[in-house]
């Protein structure tokens, strides 16, 4: 029976590839996070981007571009991305993998669904913009890139689905290799991007020892040369894991990326090619 002092509701299927991401986000629920909260002047990007686009007719992807970035800075310090073994030793990764969500076509609907960039530290940023739109044109396999037991698991009702995230995490805090062979080793998600014109930073609890939250984008008065001038300024939120990286370190992890990114990092040599 229907509650007569609320208005009328009805209740739709709960998406399938949706339905293990609550068990998911509860396996890193206890991850110690330090946040950052940047803002990152990207109009020579966003201007080298519609500029490539009026003379090729392609649009490369701007999340490509942090994506080479993010890389490039961890390549300078790869502490930030390394990860607890137990709690006396760190892996050190010589790779940086970004992992990161695409729009995939299923059926008549397109989905997000998780992509990892291999070696992004060795890779152009036109090598990674033409991964990325290559794994955009493929449809969604079946098992949607995840073991068929993994996905089972996770919708697990309780108890049961909390004896299963306790024993991921103590398999992976036992080798932290799983985790990165699965999701990659820094991360990037863009939740935030949906808020075009307004400002606004995204806060989200990632698993990753390093993550960076893409947020909206919107022009600002900038001193630029002495001069105030509009500019586009992307608000970005940078996530450590303060159990492996301190602050001063993390800071000028921070201060490394905007700097690559502000200043075109890479994109003479996209112009060139």
């Amino acid at each position: 029976m229907m509650n007569e002092k609320i208005s009328p509701y009805h209740i739709v299927e709960f998406p399938p590839e949706r339905r293990g991401m609550p068990s998911f986000n509860e396996m890193y629920w206890r991850k110690h996070c330090m946040y950052g909260l940047l803002e990152v002047d990207v109009t020579a990007v966003r201007q080298f981007i519609e500029d490539y686009k009026v003379q090729t007719g392609e649009n490369l992807s701007f999340t490509g571009y942090l994506a080479f970035c993010l890389a490039g800075a961890v390549d300078e310090n790869k502490v930030v991305q390394a990860r607890l073994k137990g709690r006396k030793q760190l892996v050190m990764f010589d790779d940086v993998d970004v992992g990161l969500t695409v729009e995939r076509q299923k059926g008549e609907k397109r989905v997000l669904m998780g992509h990892v960039v291999r070696g992004a530290n060795h890779k152009t940023y036109g090598q990674i913009h033409q991964e990325i739109r290559q794994v955009q044109s493929e449809p969604v396999p079946p098992d949607a890139g995840l073991p068929s037991w993994f996905q089972s698991a996770l919708r697990l009702p309780w108890p049961l689905s909390g004896w299963f995230q306790a024993l991921i995490r103590i398999v992976m805090r036992r080798d932290p290799t799983i985790f990165v062979s699965l999701a990659g080793t820094v991360s990037i998600t863009a939740v935030g991007m949906f808020g075009k014109g307004q400002g606004g930073w995204g806060i989200v609890p990632l698993p990753h020892a390093l993550g960076l939250v893409v947020g909206s984008m919107s022009w600002k008065p900038a001193v630029v040369d002495g001069r105030i001038e509009p500019r586009e300024i992307l608000n970005l939120t940078v996530v450590f894991d303060h159990d492996v990286i301190d602050g001063a370190p993390a800071t000028r992890f921070a201060r490394r990326l905007v700097e690559l990114i502000e200043c075109g990092y890479g994109l003479a040599d996209e112009q060139d090619s």
